[in-house]
């Protein structure tokens, strides 16, 4: 795995995000979720060592990483959700630091490699991760941030925050899970501003590249 991380870390990053989407309904119980969280931070990892040369970033990187993997697994081991909020809120923090990481390895030259390539679906998937994690945060504070079309005043599940935070992304808004309170609302307009942002600078910059290197020749 490491190897195969080193050659090609954004692809390895985005199969496994994209398997996490297929995986993660069968495993909606807190010890599921927990330990496949626990796979993803090893993964993560595993990206920011061959993306990121620099000691210091890859320090940043473990400082965030070790305490999400040790209260996801307490919350393996016990079963209790009491700390969630805590665990979202490091790795919210440490996926949004990954899809900076991404992009300054995206920005770093004026050649795009396949890896690059990936690099941008991951990214993507990274900041979508981020922002559900966010909004695990959020729901924790503010109970009642988020209805949805079922149970209307229930707690909303991950896959339901997870599902918000891609139609946001995307700016599809299909409205099965809707921000109800003020601060909710707020974040899903950051990310919807995060999402054309993100869209417009990786479509300029294949644009830019395109037209650059027929010159540069």
């Amino acid at each position: 795995m490491l190897r195969l991380a080193k050659r090609e870390p954004s692809a390895v990053l985005l199969a496994a995000q994209l398997l996490g989407v297929l995986v993660y309904p069968f495993m909606e119980g807190s010890v599921g979720r927990s330990l496949f969280s626990v796979f993803g931070v090893a993964v993560l990892g595993l990206v920011l060592l061959a993306v990121r040369s620099s000691p210091a970033w890859t320090g940043f990187g473990l400082l965030l990483a070790v305490p999400a993997t040790v209260l996801l697994l307490i919350q393996a081991i016990t079963g209790n959700d009491a700390l969630l909020p805590w665990s979202s809120a490091f790795e919210a923090v440490l996926y949004f630091y990954a899809a900076g990481a991404l992009i300054a390895y995206m920005l770093e030259d004026h050649e795009i490699t396949r890896d690059e390539l990936y690099a941008v679906g991951a990214t993507f998937t990274l900041v979508a991760w981020a922002f559900a994690y966010t909004y695990t945060v959020c729901q924790a504070i503010d109970p009642g941030s988020f209805t949805a079309a079922v149970d209307p005043g229930g707690e909303r599940s991950w896959m339901e925050l997870l599902f918000l935070s891609f139609t946001t992304l995307t700016n599809t808004g299909l409205s099965d899970v809707v921000p109800v309170k003020s601060f909710a609302r707020s974040l899903v307009m950051i990310q919807q501003v995060a999402g054309l942002a993100y869209v417009a600078m990786v479509v300029s910059r294949l644009v830019a590249l395109t037209v650059l290197h027929p010159r540069s020749r």
